[in-house]
């Protein structure tokens, strides 16, 4: 559920923050107000693209921050893959939106677009007049259905995806083998001429050209290499005149001066370390200049080694890595045109069995969706009814399709809210009363089903009044019993149901400003009178009173 909403900077707002309760959260106000401002900032800031224009009037910036308390969901696995930290049940989800850029934080965590969409999809679903409901597009209709019914048949959907996986790997190996069979003989020996000539080139590792180019620049300079470093080493530790027999002096007077003045103690111990330090150095450079020998037969090795190499980036990649990434990729293909001219007949028959397999399990799970779509309908048109649609009909279609990784069935809801009227695809429900109802149905129906934690409803009761109203606040306030739900709305009987009531105020002032207050006690009541009247009054009053003691 979300927890708590920051702004700082939004669109007319300054600063603000909404703590919200994991039940019912009404949001009301005068029209214009900028009631929506609240629903726009959580919808952005699971959005992929935002528009610079919610920065307020002369700042540099503005910040969406959301707390999500999350309960129902493991992500502990998606957060370590993503290099996420991990809060336990607080997820922080922050967008920044400057004049040039869009960065959205989990967690303090960039994250991508799909990132983003998948998180979304755990934790937000919103419903508003202007939006496509996820609930009205048919592509969603199969999932909806499968998931209010998966203790029945989840487990059957599970084999059946598995096998229908397997089914598309072994046709695509069949394909692969029809293909490669048509392949003539001279491209078969072109094909395994390529192979030879990268496997025979035995290349030790990606970086064996840089490797031996390194080796050939040393014997090239070895001549000059044992000159430097032989007379570096007799300058460190020759006869006469040496570096260390100069040292050795410095270090006498040292250390007759420590003798005298403890002060100087250090001094003397970081000269012997130095001492040390400098005669290692010197045996290295002896090692390494007695180690140098003009190798001509190495050096003419190494070159003709690198005319191979050189050749085989040439023609297979610009890098040693890229021709070992070749000759895998032309082995393997080579390896599947030999496998597959002998095992085409055998790949016939597994596509054949599989695909008898999956038919008989198709047919399974389409007779039980069959069974659950005449049991939710009847739940859905109950449902309606109590929401004063008596006379709607609604029906869940499944009819059949090519077998697909969800089965062989199409599924779309229809509905026809007159009598005179067929039953039709429920996107093309005209009414903007009964599209809020019928979402409200179908909401409450999956509500024990579906895992997401919010729902916002952005004036779900357009279009409604009278015993509707009632029946609509009824129903949500039940579904807030399985959801946390946000809802801006004209109608007191809603608001009445709030467990929590925000208020939102615009001034103008010196500038204009939107603020936001959590109403109790005689505030809220006189909130609900001047919904339900236009004037507060005794009467208006008195009505906001009974709402609440309802």
């Amino acid at each position: 559920m979300i927890k708590q909403l920051k702004l700082k900077d939004y669109i007319l707002i300054d600063e603000l923050t909404a703590n919200f309760h994991q039940g019912l959260n009404v949001i009301t106000g005068e029209t214009g107000a900028g009631k929506s401002i609240l629903i726009s900032a959580i919808d952005l800031a699971f959005a992929p693209r935002v528009s610079k224009e919610v920065i307020k009037n002369g700042c540099e910036k503005a910040v969406i921050e959301l707390v999500i308390d999350n309960t129902k969901h493991d992500l502990k696995k998606l957060f370590d893959e993503n290099g996420i930290d991990d809060f336990g049940t607080e997820i922080i989800l922050t967008k920044e939106i400057t004049q040039s850029s869009v960065r959205t934080r989990l967690n303090g965590t960039l994250i991508n677009q799909d990132f983003l969409k998948h998180i979304k999809s755990l934790f937000l679903d919103i419903h508003s007049q202007h939006q496509t409901y996820v609930f009205m597009q048919p592509k969603y209709h199969i999932t909806l259905l499968d998931n209010y019914a998966k203790d029945v048949y989840g487990a059957l959907l599970e084999e059946y995806g598995l096998l229908y996986k397997k089914y598309t790997d072994t046709q695509k190996l069949l394909d692969a083998a029809k293909n490669s069979a048509d392949t003539t003989e001279s491209q078969i020996d072109f094909l395994k001429f390529q192979v030879e000539e990268i496997e025979s080139a035995e290349i030790k590792s990606e970086t064996e050209d840089e490797d031996l180019t390194n080796e050939l620049e040393v014997l090239e300079n070895a001549e000059k290499l044992k000159e430097l470093t032989g007379s570096s080493y007799w300058a460190i530790n020759g006869d006469d005149g040496s570096i260390m027999e100069a040292l050795g002096k410095i270090k006498q007077n040292i250390s007759k001066a420590a003798s005298m003045d403890k002060n100087l103690e250090e001094s003397e111990q970081n000269l012997i370390d130095a001492i040390e330090r400098l005669r290692d150095v010197g045996s290295e450079l002896r090692e390494y200049s007695q180690s140098l020998d003009n190798d001509t037969e190495r050096l003419n090795e190494i070159q003709e080694r690198l005319f191979l190499l050189d050749k085989l980036k040439r023609k297979y990649g610009g890098t040693l890595a890229d021709v070992i990434q070749t000759g895998e990729k032309l082995a393997q293909e080579l390896s599947s045109i030999e496998f597959s001219t002998q095992n085409i007949e055998e790949l016939e028959k597994e596509v054949s069995k599989l695909h008898s397999e999956l038919i008989e399990k198709a047919a399974v799970i389409t007779e039980k969706r069959q069974d659950y779509a005449k049991v939710l309908s009847v739940y859905i048109e109950e449902k309606l009814s109590q929401l004063e649609l008596p006379k709607a009909r609604f029906q869940i279609s499944v009819t059949p399709k090519d077998l697909a990784s969800d089965g062989a069935d199409n599924v779309e809801f229809l509905i026809s809210t007159n009598v005179s009227e067929d039953l039709k695809p429920l996107a093309k429900v005209a009414s903007g009363g009964e599209i809020s109802r019928v979402m409200l149905a179908i909401k409450s129906i999956f509500a024990q089903s579906d895992d997401i934690d919010t729902v916002i409803f952005d004036e779900i009761d357009t279009g409604i009044s009278g015993k509707a109203s009632q029946s609509v606040a009824d129903e949500i306030k039940e579904l807030s019993k399985y959801h946390q739900i946000i809802l801006i709305t004209h109608q007191p009987i809603i608001a009445s149901k709030a467990d929590k009531h925000f208020y939102v105020r615009k001034s103008q002032e010196d500038e204009t400003k939107v603020e936001v207050y959590v109403l109790t006690g005689d505030n809220r009541i006189k909130a609900l009178a001047e919904l339900a009247g236009g004037d507060i009054n005794e009467q208006s009053m008195e009505f906001a009173k009974s709402l609440i003691e309802a």
